[in-house]
């Protein structure tokens, strides 16, 4: 090879090169370091209030079950004439401190549960190929907050609030590539863009009652917004729930497309999968 041929080649190579690390330092720069602005929060739902209804109708019944037996035993102890004043009778100690242990004792029919977030988890999920290697690439968060609302007698009226996730914090295996994710991808750098939110619309597939450490499984609809951009989605889930605790898994599948998410140009990095499952592993206790 000429003395010319290998000058041009190597100006090629120093070209190459300075492209690389200019690459690596644009991406290192816009990356952030993934600090979060502050602590993770979601809109909080209602503390609900116990529902007595049933429980006072059952008392009411017993009470006056037990006065028209002791008038009765009265009327017919001291033979009150059918047309005199009809006698009565209070209600007994016994039947007022049952119907107080009832009412007070009486579990709500909807708990409230808040997410603990160093107990749960939300991750992405794609495959791309790494210098020339099928790599699945996973990332990772438990920067999530939301709130949940089940009620066991009629799960219908259950409620699922806004569930907020801190983009920024997500993490993978390799440090360049969540700087990439931070300032290019999902932009999470930026403080408009720090948070995805998922905002639930629609709770399907829910059995007529729920009992404590029953496994179910359901549908939750929603809008999924990263970035500027919003999106209506469905959530399979599978969850196990107790009077203090609940706990669970949901799962969807997006497309890059769906969200304009574009892998910007790596020199070792290629065939990025156009979908990415998302899940989210939760556990929430119930708020007192």
């Amino acid at each position: 090879m000429s003395r010319r041929n290998l000058n041009i080649l190597g100006i090629l190579i120093l070209m190459g090169i300075s492209s690389a690390i200019s690459i690596f330092a644009y991406v290192y720069i816009i990356g952030g370091s993934g600090e979060p602005s502050g602590e993770t929060t979601a809109p909080t739902l209602s503390v609900p209030t116990p529902n007595l209804s049933e429980t006072q109708v059952a008392v009411l019944s017993t009470q006056v079950a037990e006065l028209s037996a002791a008038n009765a035993t009265l009327i017919a102890g001291v033979g009150i004439p059918g047309d005199a004043p009809e006698a009565t009778v209070e209600p007994t100690t016994e039947v007022v401190a049952e119907a107080t242990e009832i009412v007070e004792g009486a579990a709500p029919a909807a708990v409230l549960y808040r997410i603990v977030q160093d107990e749960s988890q939300v991750s992405f999920t794609l495959t791309e190929d790494l210098r020339g290697v099928p790599t699945t690439v996973v990332g990772t968060t438990n920067q999530l907050a939301g709130d949940i609302v089940v009620d066991f007698t009629t799960p219908a009226n259950s409620q699922i609030g806004q569930i907020r996730i801190n983009a920024r914090t997500i993490v993978t295996n390799n440090e360049f590539r969540n700087r990439a994710i931070r300032g290019e991808i999902l932009e999470s750098s930026k403080d408009e863009y720090e948070f995805i939110e998922f905002t639930p619309t629609a709770v399907t597939g829910l059995p007529a009652a729920v009992t404590a450490d029953e496994t179910i499984t359901f549908q939750i609809t929603g809008d999924l917004k990263i970035r500027n951009i919003t999106q209506s989605v469905t959530f399979d889930v599978t969850a196990t729930t107790t009077e203090e605790r609940l706990e669970g898994t949901a799962t969807t599948v997006v497309t890059r497309t769906q969200y304009n998410l574009v892998i910007p140009s790596a020199p070792g990095v290629a065939n990025v999968s156009e979908e990415v499952t998302l899940q989210i592993d939760f556990v929430a206790t119930r708020v007192q």
